[in-house]
């Protein structure tokens, strides 16, 4: 096949942005109207958010990241959920998207903490399907680490069988396809646990991963947080000025201690 014109590149770019726009709409990401996320907000028209007060940190000079190192999920596990993530937080011109963020990270080091193991919730009985209902939240005997690698290899097996790929392999439009269909609840993964169960926790995790302080393993230089105008965790307000909004430097909880 010969190389596309500038004409048909710029065709196929905006089918793609209109494909991932649809996606996100329908992926339950907005609330009354609302977008969650400054990226989310421009990819489906929003005004970027206001720049903030100092630039942003240059990722090239910035030291390396100590929390990114992985405590559940192995590399190729991690390279399914990194994909999937981007694909829900996608890089726009707002700012970064969920692989610059380091939500996958994020996301393992929930996995291999108290969240993934379930320690804080009652895991008897009733169980869903048959005996519980959907008002009685999370009834599946399965942990959350059990239900993420049940849903990462459900991933690649329909990424293999529509596409004979991995996941990760795979085109942005493809990836949208499986995970609308996930959403959906139109893949089968296990007896215990859905698609559109796991695919709703995989969101979830993803949003957090975007916004929670930088210590949790994602959010990478409080670039989500910058992207909202979110001032992070300030010492005082009071040398602020009354009369009109001020964008502030977001800090972390780290900054508080001074490592």
């Amino acid at each position: 096949m010969g190389e596309l014109s500038l004409s048909e590149k710029e065709v196929v770019k905006k089918e793609i942005k209109s494909t991932r726009r649809t996606f996100i709409r329908n992926s339950g990401l907005t609330v009354g109207g609302v977008v969650l996320g400054g990226a989310l907000g421009s990819l489906l028209g929003d005004k970027p958010a206001a720049p903030v007060s100092q630039p942003a940190v240059d990722h090239s000079q910035a030291a390396a990241n100590p929390n990114q190192a992985l405590m559940y999920f192995t590399p190729e596990q991690f390279q399914v959920v990194d994909a999937a993530a981007e694909v829900i937080f996608p890089k726009t011109e707002a700012g970064p998207g969920a692989k610059e963020l380091l939500v996958a990270y994020y996301i393992d080091h929930q996995m291999a903490g108290p969240f993934g193991l379930n320690t804080k919730e009652y895991m008897s009985g009733p169980f869903s399907p048959g005996e519980a209902v959907p008002e009685q939240g999370y009834q599946t005997h399965l942990k959350r680490q059990e239900i993420f690698d049940l849903g990462i290899m459900a991933l690649n097996d329909e990424a293999n069988k529509r596409f004979k790929a991995k996941f990760p392999e795979l085109e942005e439009d493809q990836q949208i396809e499986i995970l609308t269909d996930f959403e959906a609840d139109k893949v089968k993964i296990n007896g215990s646990v859905t698609s559109k169960f796991f695919f709703t926790l995989l969101r979830k995790v993803t949003i957090e991963g975007a916004y929670a302080d930088p210590m949790y393993g994602g959010n990478k230089d409080m670039a989500g947080w910058k992207m909202k105008n979110f001032p992070g965790h300030q010492g005082a307000y009071t040398h602020l000025g009354k009369d009109q909004f001020v964008v502030v430097e977001p800090k972390a909880l780290n900054s508080q201690h001074k490592h």
